[in-house]
């Protein structure tokens, strides 16, 4: 997926670092926009001359996916700069496809079209839309957002469409980036935040955040066989470049390293009413899910109707787990089950050995302090368990999604521990065909 494949890029050396200075860091949201096919060509220009003016003016880095989705009636554009760089690239590509407009008289109106990662969306929208609201109310826009449906697991960008003038519609773009740009930074802290505290774990698999963010550099040698250009940023690019943006296989496939990894079961509880969200229409939803996490993902009847949850099941190795539930989590943020400022936190149960429950305890309840304080989540191992056939007993984890999957690894951890020391001492333990003297 080279550059003359997949896209055209300009720049200017101060865009991306150099003798003129950075312009943007890498973890930044970019700015990216649909504009209709028929105006690609005046936003590039005779010989690349306008598009050239527009990044040397703007101090911008832009990436036209001209060559994507052949036949489509609209192209995507990605500007990276700063946020007032971003802005003045997109009024000049307003203003140059306003003007084309007036003159072929080809479409009546030209409205601005924001894409943006279906994660971020609903803290833009506020609660009972009153964000948007505002932002319309402030500008004098008319503003639209592409239904939930339009989803699928390859994409998770939603279109945010404003109609008005040019001015009313730049100064949209200012309050509506501003909005997504906060909603993304907090993404990045709590992702850098996980990457600490759990090591373990390939970060840069997970497609559970906005833009595909990673808190970790690609690999080397994948950067161009997946994400375009040498410089193409796997994290900001295009999401119809599935590899580049999630750094896992087009198929959703299992890695080697998924297929060897010990297979963990999960029971995620989540609120009754989010069922039917999570199954999506004739199952696809869960389907989709599935087969991108690389889980198995089935819901268990309820043991009673009025039961305010329901018990998700949940099959797979370790990344396999925190892609499924990052995903559930974040579903039910996006289908409005918990509110714009309200955490999501769901219980879940893992199942350990009887003989590692009291290390999970520890001394005078010691080690699960520790555990809780250092995860947040709420851990507890109810005590007068009987074992099941497997000589296995519960433990209950509370909290947000990176509270609950520090919790989980940490446990997993422990009784990774114990099962260590009870294989040595097997191995010194005499046989009975060898009594001790």
């Amino acid at each position: 997926m080279g550059t003359g494949s997949r896209e055209q890029e300009f720049g200017q050396p101060g865009a991306m670092g150099g003798s003129q200075g950075p312009r943007y860091r890498q973890q930044e949201l970019p700015l990216r926009i649909l504009v209709p096919t028929q105006f690609v060509g005046a936003i590039i220009g005779k010989e690349g001359l306008t598009i050239k003016n527009i990044t040397k003016q703007t101090q911008s880095k832009v990436d036209i996916h001209r060559k994507e989705n052949a036949g489509a009636t609209e192209k995507s554009i990605t500007i990276h700069s700063s946020n007032e760089g971003c802005s003045q690239a997109c009024r000049m590509i307003l203003e140059i496809m306003e003007k084309e407009a007036n003159d072929t008289k080809i479409v009546e109106e030209v409205p601005l079209k924001i894409l943006a990662h279906n994660n971020l969306v609903g803290r833009l929208i506020g609660k009972e839309g009153r964000n948007l609201k505002k932002i319309e109310q402030d500008t004098g826009t008319k503003i639209t957002i592409s239904s939930l449906q339009d989803l699928t697991i390859y994409n998770h960008e939603r279109t945010i469409t404003v109609r008005g003038g040019v001015e009313e519609c730049c100064n949209a773009e200012v309050e509506i980036m501003k909005k997504l740009r906060e909603a993304h930074e907090n993404d990045v802290a709590s992702l850098n935040q996980q990457t600490n505290m759990m090591p373990g774990l390939n970060l840069n698999a997970l497609g559970i955040f906005s833009s595909g963010m990673s808190a970790l550099p690609p690999a080397p040698g994948l950067r161009g066989s997946l994400s375009g250009p040498a410089n193409y940023s796997p994290l900001l690019g295009p999401p119809s470049v599935l590899g580049g943006l999630y750094g896992v296989p087009h198929s959703g496939a299992l890695s080697l390293q998924q297929a060897t990894a010990e297979q963990e079961v999960v029971y995620l509880f989540i609120p009754t009413p989010a069922v039917g969200a999570l199954i999506g229409k004739k199952g696809q939803h869960i389907k989709e899910l599935a087969h991108y996490a690389g889980a198995s993902i089935k819901i268990a009847a309820p043991d009673n109707p009025d039961d305010p949850e329901r018990m998700v099941i949940i099959t797979g190795p370790p990344e396999a787990q925190y892609k499924a539930q990052g995903r559930i989590y974040g579903k039910l943020k996006e289908e409005n089950f918990f509110t714009a400022k309200e955490e999501v936190k769901l219980g879940a149960h893992i199942k350990v050995p009887s003989s590692a429950a009291g290390r999970v305890i520890g001394k005078g309840g010691k080690t699960v302090n520790e555990l809780q304080n250092l995860t947040s989540a709420e851990v507890i191992v109810p005590r007068d368990q009987t074992p099941d056939e497997n000589d296995e007993v519960f433990v209950k984890i509370i909290g947000h999604f990176f509270a609950s999957q520090a919790a989980q690894r940490k446990i997993r951890e422990i009784v990774q521990q114990v099962k260590q020391q009870e294989r040595k001492h097997q191995q010194t333990v005499p046989t009975p065909s060898q009594p001790s003297k």
